[in-house]
């Protein structure tokens, strides 16, 4: 498999929603309505600098992963840090490098910006994903809460 990470594109469009459809049936998130990736999309596109970043896996001419993140301030970091909002990969590549690849590539951006923090969340019944999040990361001790 020969992998391609690279910034979504608006040709990306139908592809994009697919694997965000994917993500959010893999999380049991209820049928999201098309105004919902409509709004997305648009802001991935939107390239402000504040706003959200998308990056997507090709290969051979066919989107099998995406990841979204976003730079913000922080008081602990003053050069800020980067979130790592969303990461999926289509079922069929699993296991074979897509999310790290995806995970390294976010990496990249946040060195190149000056921010050598980036974190992110996950449900505790993504242990496949875990297992490689334990691999590229370090799991720290907070506990989310939410309102």
């Amino acid at each position: 498999m020969s992998v391609m990470i690279r910034p979504v594109e608006a040709g990306d469009r139908e592809g994009w929603q697919q694997l965000y459809d994917g993500y959010h049936q893999y999380y049991e998130r209820p049928d999201l309505p098309q105004s919902f990736f409509d709004t997305a999309f648009d802001r991935l596109m939107s390239g402000d600098a504040g706003e959200f970043r998308g990056l997507v896996a090709e290969d051979d001419g066919q989107l099998v992963g995406l990841v979204h993140y976003v730079f913000h301030p922080s008081l602990w970091r003053p050069e800020g840090v980067c979130y790592l909002q969303d990461l999926f990969t289509d079922s069929r590549t699993r296991g074979r490098g897509v999310g790290r690849a995806l995970i390294g590539a976010v990496y990249e951006a946040a060195d190149a910006a000056g921010v050598p923090s980036v974190y992110w969340l996950t449900q505790e019944f993504n242990y496949a994903g875990r297992m490689l999040y334990d691999r590229v990361a370090t799991r720290t001790p907070f506990i989310r809460y939410s309102r």
